[in-house]
């Protein structure tokens, strides 16, 4: 019987499954070279080719030992010394160039595992590399215990303003930004909708109906690597309330082919907080109370702007939920289960 061993955390509600040890080699001098082998030559990370790698990821992801909503990373080795490890971020769909959520799970179990010393009470900073870049999640301790983490992402670039997109709701004006992935970010009030449980059938709807509207628009592409180019999320927010030095927002992020995050989406959260900062609503150091459908909360600031984009600070707390052992019978008639 095949057997993978996996760590579950989960940030803010939104599942990270680790897979750290027991993976065939993918091939590669960078994490970006192993995400390019991970998609397949002729794939997308949408639609990536089969091959080892993927058989671990379709049997992790798919019912009956995953669900529509699973996401994980497969850990490998950094890019270079300055980092502490590296990953492949992946979902029911294929891969993704950026996860902050999973990057907040990541400093949290190399922290609670011992494979970056921290102190019992202060803070220490795990350096990972990903597809789209090198990021960083500083981990606070307290007692001995891991209390939060905050996520430091690579530089985020307003690509495209207001831009026009039919919808079944009617139309509708929609920002774009590269936060390590390209987000869409549109007004749920705009399309009559609002962010809450109920609505999420009818939300998930139109961000798939955006996300498909903006296929092929020059603001989605990456000018310099053609795997980060495409929505990757849409992002559909409502405002709250104003805030002393900052502002709250309820959102719901709808990514790859229908899946929802349960988080307010770490790397969506850094395209939210360069559009509002290019609005003039948020100075450096004012706070985003981001808040997701299922109530859970980050809070973001930006931290300053640079020539490549503006920088960004999520922070929030990752749990462990579990250490699995998932074997593969091989008389199993579903060997990669199924998706519903």
């Amino acid at each position: 019987m095949t057997a993978v061993r996996t760590i579950d955390y989960h940030t803010a509600g939104e599942p990270f499954r680790i897979v750290h040890d027991g993976l065939v080699p993918t091939p590669g001098d960078t994490v970006a070279e192993r995400f390019a082998t991970a998609v397949g030559v002729g794939g997308s990370p949408t639609a990536p080719r089969r091959g080892p790698l993927d058989e671990v990821r379709r049997l992790l992801v798919r019912e009956p030992r995953g669900h529509s909503g699973m996401y994980g990373g497969f850990v490998v080795p950094p890019d270079d010394d300055g980092a502490h490890l590296g990953v492949l971020f992946w979902h029911k769909d294929g891969y993704s160039t950026a996860c902050g959520h999973g990057t907040m799970a990541l400093g949290a179990w190399a922290v609670d595992e011992g494979i970056v010393k921290a102190p019992a009470d202060g803070t220490v900073q795990v350096r990972i590399d990903v597809p789209s870049g090198r990021v960083g999640a500083t981990v606070r301790r307290e007692g001995g215990r891991t209390t939060g983490v905050t996520f430091r992402n690579v530089p985020t670039r307003v690509t495209a303003r207001a831009v026009r997109v039919t919808t079944g709701l009617g139309p509708v004006d929609v920002d774009l930004a590269h936060a390590g992935a390209c987000y869409a970010s549109v007004s749920a009030t705009a399309l009559g909708l609002i962010v809450e449980r109920a609505s999420l059938p009818r939300l998930v709807a139109v961000g798939r109906e955006i996300r498909s509207a903006l296929a092929g628009h020059p603001g989605t592409r990456h000018p310099a690597r053609p795997l980060l180019s495409g929505v990757y999320g849409v992002i559909l927010h409502e405002e709250l309330r104003a805030e002393a030095g900052g502002l709250a927002q309820r959102n719901v992020t709808v990514f790859a082919d229908g899946q929802f995050d349960r988080s307010p989406c770490g790397s969506g959260t850094s395209a939210r907080l360069a559009l509002l900062h290019e609005e003039g609503r948020l100075a450096p150091g004012d706070l985003l109370h981001h808040e997701s459908v299922a109530g859970t909360v980050f809070t973001g600031r930006v931290v300053s702007r640079t020539d490549e984009g503006t920088v960004t600070d999520i922070s929030g707390a990752a749990h462990r939920t579990g250490e699995h052992r998932f074997v593969l019978d091989p008389y199993d008639d579903l060997p990669e289960g199924f998706l519903p």
